[in-house]
């Protein structure tokens, strides 16, 4: 476990890995090599590194255990993969002991990760596995960004030619709930002489933070974002979504409106169809009305199941989706991931399960 006094050579940006250097009395031209070893390459470790002399030395002295930096290496407790080969879910242990789990994806001719931003989550969202754990912490920007490596070493094993494309902030936390450090993260892994995983390939999801959906506009953020919406009404929304109590359904649809007229960028809605909940037709028809006049896209969710939530998965959804299709809104259900392994959408604890497939 790291002292307070250290830092994560991943949680700097490039200019602050070009200070550091400075401060060390290398050249900030040895940045870009540097830079290249850690979000590139991914290494885990920099002393077989072949650098130059300073670039060497400044290593030797300011990075290990007892050092001014460490890197974020996390250990796998645990890997599971899913019956369909397709899905693998990582338990990692962090630093300090904590647990998070970060889920690879493969799809046709694509990969993706689901990344996490904190241990726990604070919003309680009843349905999700994640949100009934409570809160732990946030990550620091290292640590998600090691999520993203640690992925695309597995995908490196899995075939040398495959390339990591695709990124969701989907796992344990609450996004914008850990805005900074998410920020500071995405800037560093979409950098192009990193793992350059492009903003538009990258999709932020919450459950409505509203200020920081505003500050997410008005900073322009590149990166796509994605609103878990589940309830058309007030009622109907804060029984599933505890956080509706601090930001309401209405200063939601508001920031998303606002969103959309300053960034012209379409809005991902995710609905989690709850049999009894929230797949009536009138509830369909009231999400159209809701709706108008964004520029939105309905993504329909099939209710994983949860040992703390007793909801049942929604057998409506197609009827759901021809209302809205109807109201003009493109509407699709997403496609299922390692259900078998618990690493669908609300199914992250960050816990060791019994496996699927071994590896």
């Amino acid at each position: 476990m790291s002292s307070p006094s250290q830092k994560s050579l991943h949680d700097l940006s490039f200019s602050e890995l070009a200070d550091a250097l400075i401060a060390g009395g290398v050249s900030p031209h040895h940045a870009k090599s540097l830079w290249r070893s850690l979000h590139r390459e991914g290494e885990v470790s920099l002393t077989d590194k072949n650098f130059v002399t300073p670039l060497k030395r400044w290593i030797q002295e300011s990075v290990g255990e007892g050092k001014t930096f460490f890197l974020d290496a996390p250990e796998v407790v645990d890997e599971i993969r899913s019956s369909d080969g397709l899905t693998r879910k990582f338990l990692l242990r962090l630093r300090d002991g904590q647990v998070i789990e970060t889920v690879l994806m493969g799809y046709d001719g694509r990969h993706t990760v689901c990344v996490s931003t904190q241990a726990g989550c604070a919003m309680g969202c009843v349905f999700c596995a994640t949100g009934q754990m409570g809160f732990v912490r946030h990550l620091r920007p290292g640590e998600i960004v090691a999520q993203v490596l640690h992925a695309r070493r597995i995908l490196k094993t899995i075939d040398p030619k495959k390339r990591l494309r695709n990124m969701v902030l989907m796992g344990m936390g609450e996004p914008l709930h850990n805005y900074d450090s998410v920020m500071q993260a995405l800037g560093t892994i979409s950098d192009v002489r990193g793992a350059s995983i492009g903003p538009s390939k990258i999709a932020i999801s919450t459950v409505g933070v509203v200020p920081s959906i505003l500050r997410l506009a008005e900073e322009a953020q590149p990166y796509r974002l994605a609103v878990s919406l589940h309830g058309s009404t007030e009622e109907e929304r804060s029984a599933l979504v505890p956080a509706s109590k601090r930001w309401s359904l209405e200063m939601l649809i508001d920031a998303c409106r606002k969103y959309g007229e300053i960034t012209g960028k379409r809005i991902f809605f995710e609905w989690t169809l709850i049999a009894g909940k929230n797949d009536s037709p009138e509830t369909a028809k009231r999400l159209v009305e809701l709706l108008k006049g964004i520029d939105a896209h309905v993504n329909l969710i099939p209710l994983n199941p949860t040992g703390g939530f007793a909801g049942v998965q929604s057998d409506s959804g197609h009827e759901f989706q021809r209302i809205l299709r109807e109201g003009g809104f493109p509407c699709t259900f997403r496609q299922r991931r390692g259900i078998d392994v618990a690493a669908g959408c609300g199914m992250l604890k960050a816990e060791k399960r019994e496996r699927g497939v071994t590896c």
